[in-house]
């Protein structure tokens, strides 16, 4: 009952090291910085930090998990300024508040998977371009390339600086393997393409962390052919 229960609060066990742990927070405190330092001395208003915070929640994805697809370059940056075009777009267009919000938000979720930019922190945006007040509205379409686009590219710089620094973070993810060695393992490429479609939702891993899982449990299996079997 008490595994049912963690495993339904989405509790997990933490393998992560305590090193790992430490320079993902020193990855967001750094990234932080800097981006409220660029943005209090480019706009000249102490309420520069009300712009963005939706980068706190790109600072997690980013330096917390750094190999996952909502993490990389593409989805971040890409994901940022179409949703704050589109918020902008809503914010201006719609005059009643809890729609222009709404709708800003909703589209937002539908460009990014057009576009195959899903960024969570996406919505945030979008939503602070709605209802971010007077600063927001003043800015108007510039909003879209400042901040939040300045933003989101230093933050991608920061992570790239942090993956060449640390040992064992890898940023931006590039595939180890090409595309014909999944077969290797037993499973083709156009074999994850179908299971990945088949179960119609998004999942935060690229092909070849499943395939490397794979290896590493036929490998853990062999090494131990009695743990499958019930007792």
């Amino acid at each position: 009952m008490i595994g049912r229960l963690v495993g339904s609060l989405g509790l997990q066990m933490d393998e992560v090291s305590l090193r790992e742990k430490m320079v993902s927070s020193l990855g967001g405190l750094v990234s932080i910085a800097v981006v409220l330092v660029v943005c209090r001395a480019a706009l000249g208003t102490p309420d520069a930090f009300f712009l963005i915070p939706s980068m706190g929640a790109t600072a997690v994805l980013l330096f917390a998990i750094p190999h996952g697809q909502l993490s990389q370059p593409w989805p971040v940056i890409g994901g940022h300024l179409v949703s704050a075009l589109i918020g902008v777009t809503c914010a201006l267009w719609i005059p009643l508040l809890p729609l222009a919000a709404g709708c800003a938000v909703a589209l937002s979720i539908a460009a990014m998977h057009f576009l195959k930019c899903i960024h969570p922190p996406g919505g945030a945006t979008a939503l602070t371009a709605v209802v971010g007040g007077e600063v927001v509205r003043t800015l108007g379409y510039s909003f879209v390339w400042f901040p939040v686009g300045l933003n989101a590219v230093l933050m991608v710089m920061i992570a790239v600086a942090f993956g060449m620094a640390f040992d064992g973070r890898r940023y931006p993810h590039r595939p180890q393997a090409k595309r014909s060695e999944p077969a290797a393992a037993g499973i083709s490429h156009e074999a994850v393409i179908a299971a990945v479609r088949g179960m119609d939702t998004f999942i935060d891993v690229s092909e070849q962390d499943l395939l490397e899982l794979h290896r590493r449990l036929l490998a853990e299996q062999r090494l131990k052919p009695d743990a499958g079997r019930s007792e």
